[in-house]
């Protein structure tokens, strides 16, 4: 039993507790399941497991014979694994806003219980399914990095199964983490990441008609994104399309007064296009490279 007073672990920097977790097969799957409860066990977090596809008696059968007391954890209340349609999932929408909410919440009651930090693994195979929402994840990835990992004792990894996850959609994805995890990832055409810094994204690769998803998602995080300044880096894009910056400017342009988009572009087509849009001018900040 974690005791009632344990102090809270140090947080790391939030990169690394965000991760995309990347697998192929049962025994990759086992390996990283089995390292990341051990350490949340040994170290007095509270640790949860949201599966979709994979039956929760197999995930306690997988960490009691790799040697883990899963039962004695349960018992202590320091161990959960549920699904993700019990939990984030049993609303009519999957939405990031209350999501977002959800893991404020979790943090707070895993620290009222005595536990020193939240660690969690989500089975992300249903973005794939006609699930409401599931539209929204890239968007959700994107804004978590500021929205969650700056601000609480949490570590979470997002478990991507190669098997159920077109590889498209994987990279991309994927992208949205600063950190990896798992087995390589091919570069997408157009990748999204959060700045591991500061609150904003990077884009990099290419803009275009075959991203406009991508694009849309980046658009939602921008008017979504809770942080009063963001930064859009957009240095390292070969290509932009008029649509896509269209966009990006009319999300931009969507927040709130007093928040407006610091906009770091790089090559001089990508400038001359920010021309045929003044509009911009009070919703973004530009810099250069």
């Amino acid at each position: 039993m974690v005791p009632e007073t344990a102090a809270p672990l140090p947080r790391g920097p939030a990169a690394h507790r965000h991760r995309d977790v990347v697998f192929s097969d049962d025994r990759e799957w086992a390996r990283h399941l089995c390292a990341f409860v051990r350490g949340g066990l040994d170290q007095g977090e509270q640790v949860q497991y949201f599966a979709d596809t994979t039956d929760p008696e197999k995930v306690l059968r997988t960490l009691v014979d790799a040697g883990i007391d899963a039962v004695a954890a349960q018992s202590a209340g320091q161990l959960h694994v549920s699904t993700a349609a019990r939990t984030y999932l049993t609303g009519a929408v999957f939405d990031p806003d209350a999501m977002i909410g959800l893991w404020h919440e979790a943090v707070e009651a895993a620290a009222g219980r005595g536990h020193r930090g939240l660690r969690a693994i989500g089975e992300m195979s249903w973005c794939v399914r006609d699930v409401a929402g599931a539209d929204r994840l890239l968007e959700y990835e994107l804004r978590i990095h500021d929205e969650v990992f700056d601000r609480l004792p949490l570590t979470a990894w997002c478990f991507y199964d190669r098997r159920l996850v077109p590889d498209a959609r994987v990279n991309v994805l994927a992208g949205a983490h600063v950190t990896h995890q798992g087995s390589p990832v091919p570069e997408p055409v157009l990748r999204v990441t959060p700045l591991a810094d500061r609150p904003g994204f990077l884009l990099a690769g290419s803009a275009g008609h075959d991203t406009r998803d991508v694009v849309a998602a980046v658009a939602a995080a921008l008017r979504g994104a809770g942080a009063p300044r963001l930064e859009l880096d957009m240095s390292r894009l070969r290509h932009l399309d008029a649509a896509s910056l269209a966009a990006l400017a009319g999300a931009a342009a969507q927040r709130p007064p007093g928040a407006p988009v610091r906009l770091r572009v790089g090559p001089a087509p990508l400038r001359r296009l920010l021309e045929l849009f003044p509009e911009l001018g009070s919703a973004v900040e530009v810099v250069e490279r």
